[in-house]
């Protein structure tokens, strides 16, 4: 089983959350040089500012009062990893949609929003080339994802779209991985890494959907039983959803040949999907 090495990805986020106390996404994405950032709050996320400066008065002022400690502590920690301004100007939560895993049955795939700007800058930067400084902002999109309902840590696991070993040669870390271990801190529910995905199959990217599905036929192989019923998938990009369907397809067969061999203890896996990001709103 494939270890996931977070800790230089958790001290990036721990500090983009509980020190520097800019909107991340004004302050990664502006060009605006940060000492004109400073000297002029309105370019920059006026409201965290706003919050930090009110914060630091109280403590200075009321540094005797544990409770009205708290209460600011609370106040700035639970503002989030953007500002009011920039969370309310992403469409967040697309429709659902549906695609076909087996005869009668669908897997529905959710999305934390559309593959636009300035999601998919920020998934191709930390995707490609490891870019630290748009984690916070994929992790404030891990974050509008809905928790499944009746999915809690005994009776679900999450299953991350799992790479090639060719894949995770070439970039050096599976970026997947990395977003499904915080989407697992998120919801309180474990990994399971009981998937591998075969190394003969190419780049979904720039396929036609009739493409992308015959390029992952037998793309998964299970190496373990699921140890529960409630299987949550997850990627980055679900673009059409072949790489979701083909993993949840997988899956399914497995129950299926569970049914055949010992139909006693059969029990059919319960399969839904999600995905950092999904189509175009334009």
């Amino acid at each position: 089983m494939r270890r996931v090495g977070l800790a230089p990805y958790q001290a990036g986020l721990w500090l983009a959350e509980y020190v520097d106390i800019r909107c991340q996404l004004c302050h990664v994405y502006r060009s605006t040089p940060q000492s004109q950032h400073l000297q002029n709050p309105s370019l920059s996320n006026a409201s965290s500012l706003v919050i930090a400066d009110t914060t630091l008065r109280s403590l200075t002022s009321n540094y005797s009062s544990f409770a009205n400690i708290c209460q600011q502590l609370s106040s700035r920690f639970g503002s989030g990893l953007l500002c009011p301004s920039c969370h309310n100007s992403i469409a967040w939560l697309p429709k659902p949609f549906e695609v076909d895993i087996a005869a009668g049955t669908t897997l529905t795939i959710q999305a934390a929003t559309y593959y636009d700007y300035p999601m998919r800058q920020a998934i191709r930067a930390f995707k490609h080339h490891e870019d630290m400084t748009k984690l916070p902002l994929l992790l404030h999109a891990i974050r509008q994802l809905p928790r499944p309902h009746g999915c809690h840590y005994n009776n679900s696991v999450i299953v991350a779209m799992p790479t090639t070993n060719q894949r995770l040669i070439k970039r050096g870390f599976d970026p997947v991985s990395i977003l499904t271990a915080q989407l697992s801190k998120h919801w309180q529910i474990p990994l399971w890494q009981g998937v591998e995905r075969i190394d003969d199959t190419v780049s979904q990217q720039g396929l036609t959907r009739a493409e992308r599905l015959s390029n992952l036929n037998n793309a998964f192989a299970l190496i373990e039983k699921p140890p529960v019923k409630r299987l949550l998938l997850f990627d980055d990009v679900a673009t059409t959803g072949a790489s979701l369907q083909a993993l949840g397809r997988a899956l399914s067969l497995s129950s299926e040949t569970v049914m055949t061999t010992n139909p006693q203890t059969y029990n059919k896996y319960h399969l839904s999907a999600y995905a950092l990001a999904h189509g175009s709103q334009s």
